[in-house]
């Protein structure tokens, strides 16, 4: 059977998270300038999201340019920029035709104004489509996010308009970048590195977390339903034994 045969479709993960890591080494291996595996990568981005609304998967967040990217060479930076810009007003049209919802979370106001004015762009004319929600997370950092959410609701406290008894995890959890969407329950990395590389720390508390040592531009949608599979053979427990769950 394939992978996709082998999927239970009534036990989906509701959410998966991914961060499409091994661009620029897939690159230096075919002698290439890093930004040539970036787009390359971006065939891969599109196989992926196709195949999770193929079977039903409603919510997919790509780890896309973290804060920390920022600090990589110039010309990358503005070639990565670039390739935002012209990947987003490409692929509108297939959004619309695959009833996909394109979303964002992260500090966005730091993108260039022409790369933040294409994917508002793009958001607005995606809005109405249901079948799966595609989130970007541009310029993104998790441990931002969270003192982020920290500052404003030390800001209503202050205000009176909520007191610190108020605060639990569903309070905090409404005041993040990412609200309302659902945590992820499944964490997929690609190239081999496995580590969460700050990325929705808080959200991923109980996730499945998937290693692979494919390379991002290698990496399809066969993949991400082996990634599936391994999810739905696995036992969550949430703190719970195996005995309570039976």
């Amino acid at each position: 059977m394939t992978n996709v045969e082998l999927i239970d479709r009534s036990k989906l993960p509701r959410h998966i998270a991914i961060i499409m890591d091994g661009n620029g080494r897939w690159a230096k291996e075919r002698g290439k300038l890093r930004v040539f595996g970036h787009k390359r990568g971006v065939d891969s981005v599109r196989d992926v999201l196709e195949g999770a609304v193929e079977i039903g998967v409603p919510y997919l967040t790509l780890y896309t340019f973290s804060a920390e990217n920022w600090n990589r060479p110039k010309l990358e930076v503005a070639a990565l920029m670039e390739l935002l810009v012209s990947s987003i007003g490409k692929e509108t049209k297939r959004l619309m035709a695959n009833g996909v919802k394109l979303n964002a979370i992260g500090n966005l106001d730091l993108l260039p104004a022409k790369a933040l004015a294409h994917l508002k762009q793009c958001m607005e004319e995606t809005a109405s489509n249901t079948k799966c929600t595609l989130t970007l997370a541009l310029s993104y950092s998790s441990r931002w996010e969270i003192a982020d959410a920290a500052k404003k609701i030390a800001q209503s406290v202050q205000q009176g308009l909520l007191k610190a008894d108020d605060i639990d995890e569903a309070l905090f959890a409404q005041h993040l970048n990412s609200y309302p969407l659902p945590d992820p329950e499944l964490m997929i990395r690609t190239s081999g590195e496995q580590r969460i590389s700050n990325y929705l720390l808080w959200q991923l508390a109980y996730a499945e977390l998937y290693f692979t040592s494919k390379l991002w531009p290698d990496f399809r949608r066969d993949d991400l339903y082996a990634a599936i599979v391994e999810f739905q053979n696995r036992e969550r427990r949430f703190g719970l034994t195996s005995e309570q769950l039976k």
